[in-house]
C-alpha cells in the first residue's frame, strides 16, 4: 500500500526522535552517578538536544522547501547517527553536551518533514487521521525509552544504549531514503529572498503571536518536565526508585497516545457543533496547569494518578501548531510551523537548563533538595499561566484576529 510506504518509515523517525528526546530522564540519575554530574550539568547536557534541535527550525523550513522531506530528513539522520555515538563515547560534559547537540540537530526534522510529505500527497480530509498516527508514533517512543531502557540497563550500559541507539538511527535513514518516493509533480521552487519574506511575514503577524507564547512555556516545559524532570522530581521529592519512576514515566506515555486519538475524535465532533478547536486547547492547557499545580503543592497522594492525566491533558497542547497555521495560506504552512517550533524548543531549553541551575542555586544556600524542586517547578508554573492569561487576553482583545499574509 503507498500510503504505508510513506507513512513508516516518517513514523520510525519520529519515534526515534522522540525517545532521543525523553531517555535522559531514565539514564539521568545513572550519569549523574557514573561522571558526577550536578542538577545544572544534568539539565544543560540534556537541554543542548532542545537547543540544538529549536535552532535548526527556521533553516529547516527553508531546506525542506528546496530539496524535500526525503532527502533533508534521511542527511539529518546520519548527524543523529554521529551524535548518538559521540554521546556514547564521552567522558566529560563537553563531549556530552555535544553529542547531545548532535543528535538534536539530527532529528530536528522528524516531525516538521512528514507534514510537509503528507501535505503533497494526501488530501486534507487524510492529514488529520496521519497527523494523530505519527503523534502516535512518536509517544510510542517516549514509552520505550521509559520501563524498557530502565530493563535494559540491568543488561547493558548507558554506552551500549546510545552505540545502539545509533545503528538504529544509520538503518532508519537508509529506510527513509530509499522506500519514501520523491515529491509528486515539479513545484515552483521561491528564490532565497522570497523564502526570507516569508519568514518575516510569519514574525510579524499579530496571530503567530497570540499562540508563540504558550508553545514557549506550556509544550516547551512539558517537554522540559518530561524528558528529564520528572523523573528526578519522583525521585528526590517523592523518594521513589529510578524504576518506579520509570514506570510512572511509561504511564504518562500511555496517557498521551489515548490523549492524542481522543483529540483527534472530539475535535472532530465539537466542530461539527460550532465549538471550535481554541476551545479545546484552552480546556486542556487549563487541566495541565491546574494537575501540575497539585503535583507541586502534594496536596493529593495519588501521585502516579497525577502524572498521568498530566501527561494525558499536556497532550492537548499539540493543537496550538494547527491552530497557529490555521492564520495563514497554505503557502506559508511550513515556515510557520517551523517558525513555532523554534519558540518550543527555546522554550524546552531555556527551561529545563533554567530548573536545573535554579535547583543547585536552592540547594546551595541551605534549602532541602525536595523543597528546591517544588520552588523551582513554581517558577515553571507560574511563566506557563502568564503565557495561558495571555492567550485569553489576546482572544478578548481581537489580537488573535490573523494579519492576512500575502501568498508567496
Amino acid at each position: 500500500m503507498f500510503w504505508a510506504r510513506l507513512f513508516f518509515p516518517f513514523a520510525g523517525a519520529y519515534f526515534l526522535s522522540y525517545h532521543y528526546r525523553t531517555v535522559n530522564a531514565v539514564i539521568g540519575p545513572v550519569l549523574s552517578d557514573d561522571l558526577s554530574f550536578g542538577a545544572a550539568d544534568l539539565g544543560l547536557l540534556t537541554s543542548a538536544y532542545f537547543f540544538a534541535f529549536g535552532a535548526a527550525q527556521l533553516p529547516l523550513g527553508l531546506l525542506l522547501d528546496r530539496f524535500g522531506a526525503r532527502r533533508v530528513e534521511s542527511a539529518l539522520l546520519l548527524v543523529a547517527a554521529a551524535g548518538a555515538a559521540v554521546f556514547a563515547s564521552g567522558e566529560s560534559i563537553g563531549t556530552l553536551t555535544l553529542g547531545r547537540g548532535m543528535i538534536g540537530l539530527g532529528v530536528s526534522a522528524c516531525l516538521m518533514a512528514s507534514f510537509k510529505s503528507f501535505s503533497l500527497w494526501f488530501p486534507p480530509e487524510r492529514q488529520a487521521s496521519l497527523t494523530g498516527w505519527i503523534m502516535t508514533a512518536g509517544t510510542l517512543g517516549a514509552l520505550v525509552a521509559s520501563a524498557p531502557v530502565d530493563a535494559a540497563l540491568r543488561v547493558t550500559t548507558w554506552r551500549g544504549i546510545f552505540y545502539a541507539l545509533s545503528v538504529l538511527t544509520v538503518l532508519t535513514s537508509g529506510w527513509l531514503f530509499f522506500c519514501v518516493p520523491d515529491e509528486p509533480g515539479s513545484s515552483r521552487r521561491e528564490t532565497m529572498s522570497a523564502q526570507l519574506a516569508g519568514i518575516r511575514q510569519v514574525l510579524l503577524n499579530r496571530h503567530f503571536w497570540r499562540f508563540a507564547p504558550l508553545g514557549f512555556a506550556q509544550i516547551g516545559g512539558f517537554m522540559a518536565i518530561q524528558s528529564l524532570w520528572s523523573s528526578a522530581w519522583l525521585i528526590n521529592v517523592n523518594g521513589y526508585s529510578r524504576t518506579v519512576a520509570a514506570d510512572h514515566l511509561a504511564a504518562m506515555s500511555v496517557a498521551m497516545l489515548v490523549a492524542y486519538a481522543l483529540i483527534g475524535l472530539l475535535a472532530t465532533h465539537l466542530a461539527r457543533r460550532g465549538i471550535g478547536t481554541i476551545y479545546l486547547l484552552g480546556t486542556g492547557m487549563l487541566l495541565s496547569l491546574l494537575t501540575l499545580m497539585l503535583i507541586i503543592s502534594q496536596t493529593v497522594d495519588q501521585h502516579y494518578l497525577l502524572w498521568i492525566v498530566y501527561g494525558g491533558f499536556s497532550s492537548f497542547g499539540t493543537l496550538t501548531y494547527s491552530l497557529t497555521a490555521s492564520g495563514f495560506p497554505n503557502t506559508l504552512s511550513g515556515r510557520v510551523n517551523t517558525t513555532l517550533n523554534l519558540m518550543v524548543f527555546l522554550g524546552a531549553f531555556s527551561l529545563q537548563w533554567g530548573l536545573g541551575v535554579f535547583i543547585d542555586a536552592l540547594t546551595a544556600h541551605g534549602l532541602s533538595v525536595g523543597i528546591s524542586f517544588r520552588n523551582a517547578f513554581a517558577a515553571l508554573l507560574a511563566v506557563q499561566i502568564a503565557a495561558f492569561i495571555w492567550l485569553l487576553i489576546s482572544h478578548r482583545r481581537g489580537n488573535g484576529t490573523p494579519v492576512t499574509a500575502k501568498p508567496d
